[in-house]
């Protein structure tokens, strides 16, 4: 049998192997953290202190702002310790009314009248007099609470 040279054509029977894995990163978040309820709602506070502030407060914090929105709307509905069915004193945070710097003069009628206005965790406002009678004012408020 004779072979021509020119007609043999060489096949290539090498097979490619891919590139294995040789080193794998399993790269941890890290433990996940726990706040307490009093950390929580000092949080919960901090977003409140001004429009807008939730990004910025959860950033500050090391959370997200989904998170923070749950943890607000925790605390509106009670769930934080504070809110529906909390019995004794809320803790009350002054607000300067919009544009008017801080420490100007307030309206001396208004200062005179003794007026004071409440507002309920549900945003209801009630503004009484300094006369109010403490127990009709609690069952008023109370009943606003339970109007959610």
């Amino acid at each position: 049998m004779d072979v021509n040279i020119d007609s043999v054509r060489t096949v290539d029977l090498t097979i490619e192997k891919r590139p294995q894995v040789s080193r794998m990163e399993i790269v941890d978040s890290g433990r996940r953290r726990r706040f307490s309820k009093e950390a929580k709602l000092a949080i919960v506070a901090e977003s409140y202190s001004a429009p807008r502030q939730v990004t910025a407060t959860a950033r500050h914090h090391g959370i997200t702002r989904f998170q923070l929105n749950d943890w607000r709307k925790a605390a509106r509905e009670g769930r934080l310790g504070i809110g529906r069915g909390t019995e004794g004193f809320i803790p009350a945070l002054l607000v300067p009314e919009p544009g008017m710097p801080v420490g100007a003069p307030t309206n001396s009628s208004t200062a005179q009248s003794g007026l004071m206005e409440v507002v309920s965790a549900n945003g209801r406002r009630v503004i009484v007099g300094r006369d109010v009678d403490v127990e009709a004012l609690l069952r008023i408020l109370r009943g606003l609470e339970a109007l959610r």
